[in-house]
């Protein structure tokens, strides 16, 4: 089994856009593939090109051979993610809610010995 890394069309007619597919090269073009590394938009100003660099990676350490439309999208990808990508995805920050939980506790803590005087100076 020869492994292909190539184009799939999945755009619908006169809007073709592309995800760059793992498949078996018997496999028809928008036919089965093993796994999906990316997606290519040419209408777009300028082109979204996403890849899934470490998986692309994998397969092409396993032998995988891209084809020449996909090695001239990988050397025109981006280093990094998209702006638009890196947006959508939230930043995950482990310390930030150990730290709003510390300021909480001691706040807790004061209200009730504040509470006190004010009921015994009214008592």
């Amino acid at each position: 089994m020869s492994v292909r890394v190539r184009l799939k069309r999945v755009g619908s007619k006169k809007n073709p856009i592309w995800r760059v597919v793992v498949t078996d090269q018997r496999s028809p073009r928008d036919g089965r593939f093993i796994e999906s590394v990316g997606h290519y938009n040419p209408q777009t100003n300028p082109s979204t090109i996403v890849l899934d660099k470490p998986r692309l990676e994998h397969w092409l350490s396993r032998g995988a051979v891209p084809t020449n439309t996909v090695k001239k999208l990988m050397r025109a990808a981006p280093a990094e993610a998209p702006a638009a990508v890196a947006e959508a995805e939230p930043p995950v920050a482990v310390e930030e809610p150990a730290a709003e939980a510390a300021p909480a506790e001691p706040a807790a803590e004061a209200a009730p010995a504040d509470a006190a005087p004010s009921e015994e100076s009214a008592g």
